[in-house]
């Protein structure tokens, strides 16, 4: 799955759930956090709560531009932006702005769930759907040291902005 060490978490997506509500749990099986989803008028919004309700970050994405971007808010400040490549033959790649401290990248087949983030040449995280059997599962390994709450919400939103290209 990934490098002894890392932090793994799963990731079920629901079918027919209203406002992309999910449950994401650890290595044991546990509920840890839940992303709340709900689209605006004009706006794509996922709340990251733990298990208790409390919001630890929060997604948020225009609908109708041209490039999708996806900020990432704590306190109600951005920390980050994930921008989706316009143009990539090799497939969807993307880049994630953090505020104030680098970039990151995300490469891979990212339509299948299995890509890495990095940063520089150090992968930091690892998505993939291979590690379980369920059509509507992926699992994510994060590095130690590394924010989990920011990479879960980044694969999440990486996620979403690529659920288009799927159909």
């Amino acid at each position: 799955m990934a490098v002894a060490g890392w932090t793994t978490y799963q990731l079920r997506r629901q079918l027919l759930a209203l406002g992309e509500d999910f449950w994401i749990q650890n290595a044991q099986g546990e509920n840890v956090f839940k992303l709340d989803g709900k689209v605006l008028a004009l706006t794509q919004t996922f709340a990251l709560e733990d298990a208790g309700g409390n919001e630890l970050a929060r997604m948020q994405a225009e609908l109708f531009v041209l490039r999708r971007t996806m900020d990432i808010e704590r306190g109600g400040h951005v920390v980050a932006t994930v921008r989706k490549a316009f143009i990539n033959i090799l497939g969807q790649s993307f880049t994630v702005d953090i505020a104030g401290n680098g970039e990151l990248q995300a490469k891979g087949d990212v339509l299948n769930h299995e890509f890495e983030i990095t940063s520089g040449a150090a992968a930091v995280a690892t998505i993939s759907k291979q590690w379980f059997a369920a059509e509507l599962m992926y699992g994510i390994a994060i590095a130690p040291g590394q924010d989990d709450i920011l990479l879960l919400c980044v694969a999440i939103a990486i996620d979403e902005m690529s659920e288009s290209d799927r159909h």
